[in-house]
């Protein structure tokens, strides 16, 4: 019953061969994300081969060196399209280098939702918003109104 090989031993270290597909009770070691190969042949330099992360990165460095020069809303929408980037990224290529952290679906859930709540509060950002959402804006009176 169960597994002959719990502990994960391999064939050409004489272990027995599992007999179910049941995953062993202790695991050794993590396993890479679906899709976190390379994105480019391995002859290729190691830029080339991580373009995704880099592309992303560069973008919310950019962003980050806009808002530290007074210009914050424009930065953090430059942050928060570089994360939406990131899921578009991971959602079509089939491999992504070390932007793949976690499952697809995952990242593509993080990566959209943090840059979509980014892109919505520098949106909304105080003063002179460029996004009004009356529902919220009842809510925040509400709060500091009460409080």
């Amino acid at each position: 019953m169960g597994t002959q090989n719990p502990a994960g031993a391999s064939r050409a270290q004489g272990g027995a061969r599992r007999t179910t597909r049941r995953l062993p009770l202790f695991t050794r070691d993590t396993a890479r994300p679906e899709g976190g190969g390379r994105a480019a042949p391995g002859d290729a330099p190691a830029p080339a081969r991580q373009w995704p992360m880099l592309a992303v990165l560069s973008v919310v460095g950019i962003g980050l060196l806009t808002t530290a020069f007074d210009a914050f809303r424009v930065g953090l929408l430059l942050v928060g399209v570089a994360l939406i980037g990131g899921a578009v990224l991971r959602w079509l290529l089939p491999r992504v280098g070390m932007l793949a952290v976690r499952s697809r679906f995952t990242d593509i859930i993080t990566y959209g939702t943090l840059g979509g709540a980014i892109v919505l509060l520098a949106l909304m950002a105080q003063p002179e918003p460029w996004l009004e959402i009356p529902f919220l804006d009842d809510a925040l009176h509400f709060t500091i109104r009460n409080s």
